[in-house]
C-alpha cells in the first residue's frame, strides 16, 4: 500500500521569501541606492539635501548621518547602511558620508565579483584581508606633527568645509571649537561631552557666534523683580517642587468657619514662605529648580533677593551642578552648605524677546558653551551639526591617534598599499582585495567629481603624483579643484575617522554579501 506525502508548510502564507542570487541582488541594490543618496554631499564642494517629512517639516543639510536618519528607509539591507552612519557618528563624530559611500562601493564591486562566479565567502575573505591592509596604510599615513592649535584648527575646519555655516567662514568657527576643547580637555583624562555645550539662538548672523566660558541655559528669571546678575553666587540645584505639599490620596478636609479658612490659608502661606526663608537663611543666592515653583514662593524669593529659575531642563541642571559643584537636592529641609555650588557670576542677557542665563566661573569643573547664532532655524540647525562634528573630530585627533592628510590623500595611499600587497594574495581572493582598493579609490574620485573635475583624469593624476611625491589629494580652488599636497594646504583628518570608516564599511558590506535568504512577513 502506498502513501502520498502531504505538503509541509513551515512559513505562514503571508510570508514572502527571496533566495539565492535574487536575495543578494536585492540587498546589494538597496545598499547601493542609499549610499548614492549621500554621494554628492561628500567634500568641500558637496551639495545639500532638502528632506521633507510627512508633517511638512523641512531639514536642509549635507551631513550624511542626518540625511540617512531623516530618510524613510524600509529595506532591511538599506537600514544597515544607516547603521553604518550611526556607528561612525557615535564613535568619532564625522566621516559618516565617507563610510556610507565606501560601503556602497564595496557592494557594487562585490556585485561584479558575484557575476564572475566568485563565492561570497571568497569575497568576504578578500575584503577582510584588504581591510587589514587598509588599517596598516592608515597607520603609515599618521603625520609626525605636534597637535598644536593650528593643526587642530585645520582638522576642525576640514570637517566643516562645505557645510552651511552662514556668513562666517569655517576657519573662524574652527578657532572657537579649538578654544572650547582646549579649555576643558588636555588629553590626560577621557573627554566628557557635557564639558562643551552647544546652544543655538536665531536673530543674528552666524558671525555673532561666541564662546562663553561657563554654562548657558535657555531660561529666564522666574520673576522680573529678581536681580539680573549675581556676583560670587552660592548656587542651589533643586529637583523638587516648591509648592504646597499634597496630602495622602483620598484625604478630605472639612472647613466650617471663616477662622478655619483663614488658618488654613495662613498655614499654606507659612509653608510657601518657609521655602524662601530656608534658602535665604542657608545663604543661597541663586536657585535652579527642575520642577515648578509656586507663584507665592517666587514672590517670597524675590523679596529675599534670591535669583530663581523654574522648570529647568534636567540636562541643564546636571551641567550647572557639575560646573558649580552643587548637589541636586530633593528637599529644602535641613539644608547643608556643603551641598551648594559656587559661581563667580550668574547673569541674564536679553536676546530679542528671550533671556538666556550665563553661569560663569564655576568652582568644580571647567565648562564652556558655544553660543551659535543664525538668521533662521535652518541655518542654526546646520551650524549646530557642523560645530558638533568639529568638536568630535578635534577630540578624536587629540585622543585617538593623531592626524592624516585629508582631501582624499589617505585614501589614495590606502588604495596604493592594498594593490601593492594584492599580488602576494593567493587564489581568487586576490580579485576581492583588488576590488577593495578600487572601492577605496572611489572616494577621491567622488571628491573630484563634486569639485567639478573630470574623475578619470583626476584619478590618473592622483596616482602619478602619489608615485612621484608620496602624497596627493583633491584641493578645492575657486570653482573647481586640483591635485595637490594637502599637508602644505593644511588639510588634515583624524586618523580615527579613517580607521572607523574602513571598519564599519567592511563589516556592513560583508554582512550584506553573506545573506542569501530573506524571509519577510507581509
Amino acid at each position: 500500500m502506498s502513501t502520498r506525502m502531504q505538503p509541509l508548510y513551515v512559513l505562514s502564507g503571508s510570508s514572502e521569501r527571496t533566495r539565492g542570487g535574487d536575495a543578494q541582488d536585492s540587498n546589494i541594490r538597496a545598499g547601493k541606492a542609499v549610499a548614492s543618496a549621500v554621494r554628492t554631499t561628500l567634500g568641500p564642494r558637496g551639495m545639500d539635501k532638502m528632506l521633507v517629512d510627512s508633517g511638512g517639516n523641512v531639514v536642509v543639510t549635507n551631513d550624511g548621518a542626518t540625511i540617512l536618519e531623516e530618510m524613510d528607509i524600509e529595506h532591511p539591507a538599506a537600514q544597515m547602511i544607516v547603521e553604518v552612519a550611526q556607528t561612525q557618528e557615535e564613535s568619532v563624530g564625522d566621516g559618516t558620508t565617507t563610510a556610507s559611500v565606501l560601503t556602497g562601493e564595496l557592494l557594487s564591486h562585490a556585485e561584479h565579483l558575484l557575476d564572475d562566479d566568485l563565492h561570497p565567502t571568497v569575497i568576504i575573505e578578500g575584503y577582510n584581508e584588504a581591510a587589514r591592509l587598509a588599517q596598516e596604510a592608515i597607520e603609515n599615513q599618521v603625520l609626525d606633527v605636534t597637535l598644536d592649535d593650528d593643526v587642530l584648527a585645520a582638522v576642525a575646519e576640514s570637517s566643516m568645509t562645505g557645510k552651511g555655516t552662514g556668513d562666517v567662514t569655517a576657519d573662524v568657527l574652527a578657532r572657537h571649537v579649538v578654544d572650547a576643547v582646549r579649555a576643558v580637555h588636555d588629553g590626560s583624562e577621557p573627554f566628557d561631552a557635557d564639558d562643551v555645550r552647544i546652544l543655538t539662538r536665531t536673530g543674528a548672523s552666524s558671525s555673532a557666534t561666541e564662546l562663553v566660558e561657563g554654562v548657558v541655559v535657555d531660561k529666564s528669571r522666574a520673576h522680573d523683580g529678581m536681580p539680573r546678575s549675581v556676583e560670587d553666587a552660592t548656587v542651589a540645584v533643586l529637583t523638587t517642587k516648591l509648592d504646597v505639599r499634597e496630602g495622602e490620596a483620598g484625604t478630605e478636609y472639612s472647613i466650617s468657619s471663616v477662622d478655619q479658612l483663614e488658618a488654613a490659608i495662613e498655614a499654606e502661606d507659612a509653608e510657601l514662605r518657609g521655602y524662601a526663608t530656608a534658602l535665604a537663611d542657608a545663604g543661597v543666592d541663586v536657585v535652579f529648580c527642575t520642577k515648578s515653583i509656586a507663584d507665592r514662593v517666587v514672590d517670597h524669593l524675590a523679596r529675599q533677593g534670591i535669583l530663581a529659575f523654574k522648570s529647568v531642563k534636567s540636562a541643564d541642571a546636571r551641567a550647572i551642578a557639575r560646573a558649580t559643584g552643587a548637589k541636586q537636592l530633593g528637599d529644602v529641609r535641613d539644608l547643608d552648605p556643603a551641598d551648594f555650588g559656587h559661581a563667580d557670576r550668574i547673569a541674564t542677557r536679553t536676546f530679542g524677546d528671550d533671556e538666556l542665563t550665563f553661569v560663569e566661573g564655576g568652582d568644580a569643573a571647567k565648562t564652556v558653551t558655544l553660543l551659535l547664532r543664525g538668521g533662521t532655524e535652518h541655518v542654526v540647525d546646520e551650524l549646530e551639526r557642523a560645530i558638533s562634528d568639529a568638536v568630535d573630530v578635534t577630540v578624536a585627533a587629540i585622543d585617538a591617534g593623531g592626524v592624516v592628510p585629508g582631501a582624499g590623500a589617505t585614501e589614495v595611499a590606502v588604495a596604493d598599499h592594498i594593490r601593492s600587497a594584492a599580488s602576494g594574495v593567493q587564489g581568487r581572493k586576490q580579485l576581492a582585495v583588488e576590488a577593495f582598493a578600487d572601492a577605496v579609490e572611489a572616494l577621491p574620485r567622488t571628491l573630484a567629481t563634486n569639485a567639478g573635475m573630470d574623475p578619470i583624469d583626476a584619478v590618473v593624476e592622483l596616482r602619478s603624483t602619489f608615485d612621484r611625491d608620496g602624497v596627493a589629494g583633491i584641493l578645492s580652488t575657486g570653482r573647481t579643484g586640483e591635485v595637490g599636497d594637502p599637508i602644505e594646504a593644511g588639510v588634515f583628518d583624524p586618523a580615527a575617522v579613517k580607521r572607523e570608516a574602513v571598519t564599519a564599511a567592511t563589516e556592513a558590506a560583508t554582512m550584506i554579501i553573506r545573506i542569501d535568504d530573506v524571509i519577510a512577513a507581509k
